[in-house]
């Protein structure tokens, strides 16, 4: 997991228009979200079995997360590596393993490894800039 540096933390605003304005550069609602915390992933490059996610984490600071009028706050951005089995699960139960298409495996490391650090964080702060300057 690599921390960013941005103007993203810290910033406010509408659950509603967070997730509005983040679609628009193919953000989408994190599945593991609660009341009162989220996160909004981006895929940033994907390649072989390897996803590189910019994620931006927030924090209800007003209200609940299942209404758009809830207030948020954003926490510090990260870029983080996922690594997925490209083979078969070994549920002989599920057909789409079988075929070789279940997209519900679990990725054998969810933290992977990131080679050459300095270029994704340049290109998840970067990422970041280029949205905060289309939201002023």
């Amino acid at each position: 997991m690599l921390h960013l540096d941005t103007d993203m933390e810290g910033k406010q605003m509408s659950f509603g228009d967070a997730q509005r304005e983040l679609s628009k550069h193919g953000f989408t609602m994190g599945s593991s979200w609660d009341y009162d915390r989220g996160i909004f992933d981006g895929v940033m490059h994907r390649e072989d079995g390897e996803t590189f996610y910019l994620r931006m984490p927030f924090q209800v600071i007003k209200g609940v997360l299942d209404r758009s009028d809830a207030m948020i706050e954003f926490e510090k951005p990260f870029v983080i590596k996922h690594v997925v089995n490209l083979g078969l699960d070994k549920d002989e139960n599920s057909l789409a393993s079988a075929t070789g298409f279940n997209q519900f495996q679990k990725p054998l490391d969810t933290d992977g490894y990131i080679h050459d650090k300095s270029m994704w964080v340049e290109f998840g702060e970067e990422a970041i800039g280029d949205i905060l300057d289309k939201w002023k």
